[in-house]
């Protein structure tokens, strides 16, 4: 029995062994693999739907040379999707609910993009720090905002990701606790509350699916 609301954050073991890479490795076996056939099921076909027209729609704003990067920001939002998804189940583990996973990954991606640009447009990835039009008396107090601003784009998104995830987490066990609470001394608040976790847990998977697109849409921006 959990004696804190943050316990069910924590990294769960069997034996010593932790299993956050059994939670991690999961989604992609649930995950139909394509075949050789020449017609696939309704499952296949449905999944090259969803990943097609999220690639198209997530590379409208990137130019021609942005898009062998397809392959890379696919498959990440296919696992935010899948782990987000998951974790809405009872008796399972969230792992993007840890700081240290979203920040694992948020940086690395972002890194990549700043070395790249510094690489192929160094020009065009310095003038970023620097808007068009500034009065002169503001530049270097524009360009020390924006450099700081550059810094923390990883820790936004790694703590945007976490704590939607955690808050929305946190007020489903709150109010599934009230509602078990409530059954047997009042009914109708009960069966309130109740109607009030249902229309919470459908927002939440919302924003497990909203919260995986923006992560990956301003990782590609």
């Amino acid at each position: 029995m959990m004696t804190n609301l943050f316990d069910q954050f924590m990294s769960p073991t069997y034996l010593g062994m932790p299993l956050i890479v059994l939670a991690l490795g999961l989604p992609w076996i649930l995950w139909p693999s394509p075949s050789s056939r020449w017609l696939n099921n309704r499952l296949v076909t449905l999944q090259s739907w969803f990943l097609s027209r999220f690639t198209q729609q997530l590379l409208l704003p990137i130019n021609t040379g942005g898009h062998k990067w397809a392959l890379i920001l696919a498959s990440l939002m296919t696992f935010l999707l899948s782990m987000n998804l998951l974790g809405l189940l009872p008796y399972t583990f969230t792992p993007t609910t840890q700081l240290s996973l979203n920040m694992g990954l948020a940086v690395p991606f972002w890194l990549a993009t700043v070395i790249i640009g510094m690489r192929n447009q160094p020009t065009a990835a310095l003038g970023h720090l620097l808007p068009e039009g500034t009065p002169t008396p503001l530049i270097p107090v524009l360009i020390v905002i924006e450099t700081i601003s550059l810094f923390i784009r990883p820790l936004a998104l790694g703590v945007r990701l976490t704590a939607n995830l955690t808050a929305g987490h946190l007020l489903i066990q709150l109010i599934a606790t009230a509602a078990f609470t409530l059954m047997t001394s009042m009914t109708t608040v009960a069966l309130l509350t109740t109607s009030i976790l249902f229309l919470l847990t459908l927002l939440e998977i919302a924003v497990a699916m909203i919260q995986a697109y923006v992560f990956v849409l301003l990782l590609s921006l």
